[in-house]
């Protein structure tokens, strides 16, 4: 690719980004997109724009970037989460080791690869990319102790920014476990594999176990059902409610008396709108047969068991609870609002199976993707794009223009728009591994994604772009450092391209938020409806932070080797700075959060894109005969892992549990302020598993006469599940069924609306 094509191709992705910032900063003044830009706040602030006219609306503007960048990582924290503080810190750590990285390489080691061989250089324009990489270098230059020192100087300050986020971030981690209010999850532990009886039900059998195993710590459990009968019902009562919302504040006489009204028409009264007592009755009948379960049958096993301090439900989640690990399986629950209830009631001998066949699966589609992988790199080629596709050669020798399109922007589009699919896909499967957790079924399927882009971006554009007709370099793994390095210099200009239409391009799309505007313009203006206030989207990590991660080694890999992608991946680390601080704080509302655990991921990135940068470099070294320059390599590259290695002992393990000395201070400080009867009584309603029944307020309707059974004097039904009563309530460590009383009356109740409704009684 000659310059003029990567021209072109930053061309039409600096005038896409200018098109998008300035329409973002005009669109989101305007009052119709207020839930698309602003839902995160609308959401917890409830506020109220005017729709009045004012010209400052419709002028592009800057300030939302001085607001973006305002904020303080204490504001971005309390406002997002240590998630979106962590993903904050990854663009941080890239901004800060690629500007070090752009001014040694472009100001050092460009001129020297430019000027590698003794060559007559035409106009810049004109010039092929490759005379900016190393490449150009002749074998056995003097030179090449340039680029291994800076090999060495971006290595080293790598590390070291390294360990001070690793350090900062793991402070932030327990800050947020000991600052924070007392949180559910610190006291509760999921258990699965519970072993059935035909004689006892689960519930009966988790208490006989932990009463004689864990008695001084026990408090009590919660059994975990099947999302069945139950939820049908919860569901279709808070439908059917929705629909006589008018009935309230009305009241409604149960004791079916003969009604009549006077004809329009001749003056005659008419019995025909009577509602008969026996028909009523046949109702409540019908009512309590169809709200009648064997709640035993519905039970799965798996349980949510509660500890009466933290430091008991760490212990208890950390042991093996019997000689067979398969049985009675317990690990710290997630939090409340992070709860994954679909995958609960799956069997906990099934989770093994499930995690092959979805690596399989997974395998299988990343070797499905070369195919398209593979004819996007020939349109990188223009030789081999005019072999293959010969009507081509006399567009592409008459215009110009169509060649630099061609080769310089086409190539990288169609690739995203491919991508487009991988997200939801690994999100499929990581669904079908089983996780209990939203937040871990997300950060599994940004495991995948990662996986997937580096392999097809990366390695597989590598080794089949510039070798197009050399696929089995993958049975020869000796060979793969050398055919890197041979490859990876001419790759370089694909990979710029892709940082200018999958980065820039992307972040300005994720700034407009294209999706969410559509959908909101079709909502409102074509299919008439109200504005969907409940719904605001979370911030998608499995697509972004593998994106960013992915740049990063783009940038490792490139930046000796062809020092001409560090402009354009500061570019785009700065923008992404901030739009995605604005978007987390506008935009993305934070449901569950992991504690940061994204950030091993990133270190673990961090250090293969260095080991492979390093790898690439002894074979570019050895290619070109400078046994020096190897010879420093190798001790790199051993540094690198031991660092690694440090750091996986040193600091790894406060991601992988908490504390034992944190959790014991922080019970004692409870049992001392008297907070812990208040925090034990609190947990009972923490893990509710039908929050359906929540948006079902049949209170305001009085039912009179009729129900003497019910004992209620008032006469009302709530048809709400609290989770609060000791005696009756889901959590209960002594219950064994649902409070299908009060359902039955709720079911009851909207049945006899659903005949009023028909006979036409209805104020």
């Amino acid at each position: 690719m000659k310059i003029s094509a990567l021209l072109t191709s930053a061309g039409i992705n600096i005038g896409l980004c200018v098109l998008f910032l300035s329409l973002y900063s005009v669109l989101r003044k305007q009052p119709a997109n207020v839930r698309v830009y602003f839902g995160r706040r609308i959401a917890e602030e409830n506020e109220r724009l005017r729709g009045a006219f004012i010209l400052e609306r419709f002028v592009p503007s800057t300030c939302w970037i001085v607001k973006a960048l305002h904020y303080t990582e204490e504001e971005l924290l309390a406002a997002a989460g240590l998630d979106a503080v962590v993903f904050n810190r990854i663009l941080v750590f890239s901004i800060r080791i690629f500007s070090l990285a752009a001014l040694l390489c472009v100001f050092g080691v460009l001129p020297l690869n430019y000027f590698g061989k003794d060559i007559k250089h035409v106009r810049i324009p004109s010039e092929s990319l490759d005379i900016f990489t190393i490449g150009n270098v002749e074998l056995k230059s003097r030179w090449l102790w340039v680029h291994c020192v800076a090999l060495y100087i971006i290595s080293g300050v790598a590390c070291i920014l390294l360990y001070i986020e690793y350090k900062h971030i793991a402070r932030l981690r327990l800050l947020h476990l000991t600052s924070a209010t007392p949180n559910p999850s610190h006291f509760t532990v999921l258990v699965r594999g519970i072993p059935k009886t035909a004689k006892k039900s689960c519930s009966d059998v988790v208490y006989d176990f932990f009463t004689k195993y864990h008695s001084s710590s026990y408090l009590f459990h919660q059994v975990v059902y099947k999302v069945g009968k139950v939820q049908k019902i919860m569901t279709g009562a808070k439908k059917a409610f929705k629909k006589f919302k008018h009935f309230t504040d009305e009241t409604v006489d149960q004791g079916c008396r003969s009604i009549t009204y006077r004809c329009c028409l001749c003056g005659a009264s008419s019995n025909s709108f009577k509602l008969l007592n026996t028909e009523c009755e046949q109702n409540r009948r019908k009512a309590d047969n169809e709200s009648s379960l064997n709640l035993d049958d519905e039970e799965c096993t798996a349980a949510f068991v509660f500890f009466k301090t933290r430091y008991a439900a760490l212990v208890a989640s950390e042991i093996l609870q019997t000689s067979n690990p398969m049985k009675w399986v317990a690990n710290l629950a997630p939090e409340p609002e992070d709860v994954y209830w679909s995958n609960l009631w799956l069997p906990y001998k099934q989770l093994w199976i499930r995690r092959i066949f979805t690596l399989l699966g997974s395998i299988v589609f990343m070797f499905l993707f070369l195919i398209p992988v593979t004819f996007i790199q020939g349109l990188s080629q223009l030789e081999q794009l005019q072999q293959r596709l010969p009507f081509l050669r006399g567009i592409l020798k008459e215009k110009y223009y169509m060649t630099q399109l061609v080769t310089g922007y086409l190539p990288s589009v169609i690739l995203q728009i491919f991508l487009y699919t991988v997200a939801p896909i690994m999100m499929l499967f990581s669904t079908l591994e089983g996780p209990t957790s939203h937040s871990e079924r997300k950060r599994s399927a940004c495991c995948k994604v990662l996986y997937f882009t580096v392999w097809n971006i990366f390695f597989v554009n590598v080794l089949s772009g510039t070798v197009i007709s050399q696929l089995n370099v993958l049975s020869n793994p000796k060979d793969i450092p050398i055919q890197l390095a041979r490859a990876v210099p001419g790759q370089a200009t694909f990979f710029i391209t892709y940082v200018l239409t999958s980065g820039w391009a992307s972040l300005s799309s994720e700034l407009m938020q294209l999706f969410g505007l559509i959908y909101n313009f079709i909502r409102k203006y074509v299919l008439r409806m109200k504005e969907d206030t409940e719904f605001v989207p979370s911030f998608p990590y499995h697509t972004e932070v593998p994106k960013v991660l992915l740049f990063g080694l783009l940038g490792f890999t490139c930046s000796v080797l062809a020092p001409l992608i560090l402009p354009f991946l500061l570019v785009y680390f700065f923008l992404g700075y901030v739009v995605y601080r604005n978007q987390l704080l506008n935009v993305y509302r934070t449901r569950y959060d992991t504690g940061g655990l994204y950030w091993p991921i990133a270190h673990n990135t961090v250090i293969f894109s260095l080991v492979l940068t390093q790898v690439i470099g002894l074979g570019v070294f050895g290619l070109k005969e400078s046994p020096v320059a190897a010879g420093f390599t190798v001790p790199l590259i051993i540094l690198t892992l031991l660092f690694n290695q440090y750091c996986r002992n040193r600091l790894l393990p406060l991601f992988r549990t908490f504390p034992a000395q944190d959790l014991i201070d922080m019970d004692r400080e409870d049992e001392r302020s008297g907070r812990i009867d208040e925090i034990h009584h609190q947990l009972h309603s923490a893990y509710c598993q039908f929050p359906d029944t929540e948006d079902v307020p049949l209170e305001k309707i009085k039912i009179i006469g009729g129900d003497e059974e019910q004992g209620s004097s008032s006469g009302e039904s709530t048809g709400k599940e609290t989770c609060e009563d000791t005696k009756r309530d889901l959590s209960h460590p002594t219950l064994k069924g649902l409070p299908v009383s009060r359902l039955r009356h709720a079911v009851r109740s909207i049945t006899f609306l659903i005949r009023l409704q028909k006979r036409g009684l209805s104020a």
